[in-house]
C-alpha cells in the first residue's frame, strides 16, 4: 500500500479521522488571564469537529507548566517543548517534529515568542497559524516595547490574526499585510466553569463573619496593574472595614508587601499567592476590583461578572468595554486613589446599588461574551483555513 502524503489526504478529506486538528500554543508560567482563555476555548470547542492539543515551550526543564498540567487533568492532549534560554532554534526544531508528526493542520499562538515559533516552525508544513493577541502594555519598557514590537512584525506572515476587541482590531489594521487576515472574535467566558463553583473559600467565610467588607484582586502582581493606586485607597480615611485578597502571584510580590506594609495596612490586606480555587475566593468577594493602568478585554473581570460580584474597575479601554459605569459595574480614574475609594464606598454604602451592579453585569457577560459563542467562532475561522478537513455534514 502506498502511504499518502499529508497533502493528497488533505485534498481528498481523509486526513485522520475527518477532524481538524489544533495545536495552542500557550505561555508555560502561571495560570492568568490568557491560559485560563485557551482552556475556555479548548472545552468549548466541539470533540467531533476538532482533535485539540494543549502546548507550551518553557525555558527551564525542571519548572511545571500549570497550563498544561490543567489541561491534561480536563482530558486533553498535552506537549511540553523545552528550550534553552528564551529562544533556541532547537525548540524550532522540537515544535516542527511534533506537528509533522501529528499531522497538525492549525498552530494557534499567543504571544510573541509562540508567534514567532509557530510561523518559522510550520514553513513548508502546510500547518496554517492563527495568532491571538490578548493585549498590549501601557508603558512597556525597552525590552517589552521590542517583544512587542517583534510580534507586530510577525503578523503579517501568520494565515488569520484575531484580535480580541475592535481597539485591538484597529490598531492591527494599521499594520501593512495584516488587515486581510484580521478575525475580530471577542473574548468569552468559561460559564460552565464559573457556575460549578458554589463554596466560599474559608478565610473570606471568616472576614465576613468579622464584620468586614472584602475587595479582591484576582491575577498577576506586576507593575502596570495598578496595586499601588489600590493599596492607596484601601489606606485612605474611612476604609478601615475594608479587606483586601489578592490571589496570584509574580515578580514584584516582595516589593507590594512592603507598600502595603508601610501604608499600615497591616492584617487589612492578605496575599494568597496562586491558588487553583481561585474562584471560591471570587464567590466570597463583596466586589472585585482592576485597577490596571492597560488591558485587552479583562478575563477577570468577565469571570466576576459571572458570578454576580459587582466590578471597580479602571476607566481603559478594555474595562469600558465590559463595564458601563453604572449599570454593570463602576469605572474610575487610572491612578486615582481617592476615585477607587469613592466608589468602594458607595458599594459599602448601598447594598442595593452593589445587587443591582451584579446581577447586570452577570446578564451583560453570559449574553454577550460566552466561550460557547467564542469556540464557535473560532471553529468557523478553523475550517475556513481548513477546509479540506471539515467532516462530511
Amino acid at each position: 500500500m502506498t502511504q499518502k502524503t499529508r497533502e493528497e489526504m488533505q485534498a481528498t478529506g481523509t486526513c485522520g479521522s475527518g477532524r481538524i486538528t489544533v495545536l495552542q500554543l500557550g505561555s508555560p508560567s502561571g495560570l492568568y488571564g490568557a491560559e485560563r482563555w485557551i482552556l475556555a476555548l479548548v472545552r468549548s470547542l466541539p470533540p467531533d469537529r476538532f482533535d485539540v492539543w494543549v502546548g507550551a515551550v518553557k525555558d527551564h526543564p525542571r519548572d511545571p507548566v500549570p497550563l498544561c498540567e490543567q489541561a491534561h487533568s480536563l482530558g486533553f492532549k498535552t506537549v511540553v517543548f523545552e528550550s534553552r534560554g528564551r529562544f533556541s532554534p532547537s525548540s524550532l526544531g522540537q515544535v516542527r517534529r511534533f506537528m509533522q508528526r501529528n499531522r497538525i493542520d492549525i498552530v494557534h499562538t499567543h504571544g510573541y515568542k509562540t508567534d514567532l515559533i509557530g510561523v518559522i516552525a510550520s514553513l513548508g508544513t502546510g500547518c496554517r497559524v492563527v495568532s491571538t493577541p490578548h493585549g498590549w502594555t501601557s508603558d512597556p519598557d525597552l525590552k517589552l516595547r521590542l517583544y512587542e514590537t517583534l510580534d507586530r512584525v510577525i503578523f503579517p506572515f501568520c494565515d488569520a490574526v484575531a484580535p480580541l476587541s475592535e481597539a485591538m482590531s484597529r490598531d492591527l489594521g494599521r499594520i501593512p499585510g495584516v488587515g486581510r487576515k484580521l478575525h475580530l472574535i471577542e473574548n468569552g467566558v468559561d460559564l460552565q466553569e464559573v457556575e460549578a463553583v458554589d463554596r466560599v473559600e474559608e478565610s473570606m467565610t471568616r472576614w465576613k463573619e468579622e464584620g468586614s467588607l472584602i475587595a479582591g484582586y484576582i491575577g498577576r502582581l506586576i507593575h502596570g496593574k495598578g496595586l499601588e493606586t489600590l493599596f492607596s485607597a484601601l489606606a485612605g480615611e474611612g476604609m478601615g472595614k475594608w479587606r483586601l485578597a489578592l490571589v496570584g502571584d509574580g515578580p514584584q510580590r516582595e516589593e507590594f508587601v512592603t507598600l502595603a506594609g508601610r501604608l499600615g495596612l497591616g492584617e487589612r490586606v492578605r496575599f494568597f499567592g496562586f491558588r487553583p480555587d481561585r474562584l471560591s475566593f471570587l464567590r466570597g468577594f463583596d466586589t472585585f476590583v482592576l485597577p490596571s493602568e492597560s488591558e485587552g478585554i479583562p478575563r477577570c473581570v468577565m469571570e466576576a461578572m459571572a458570578a454576580r460580584v459587582p466590578v471597580v474597575a479602571s476607566d481603559i479601554p478594555g474595562c469600558r468595554y465590559l463595564v458601563e459605569h453604572g449599570r454593570t459595574g463602576l469605572l474610575f480614574r487610572t491612578n486615582d486613589a481617592a476615585q477607587l475609594a469613592h466608589a468602594l464606598q458607595s458599594l459599602a454604602a448601598d447594598p442595593e446599588l452593589a445587587r443591582r451592579l451584579g446581577v447586570a453585569g452577570y446578564h451583560h457577560v453570559t449574553e454577550s461574551f460566552s466561550g460557547a459563542r467564542m469556540a464557535l467562532q473560532y471553529g468557523r475561522l478553523y475550517e475556513e483555513l481548513v477546509p479540506a478537513a471539515k467532516p462530511e455534514r
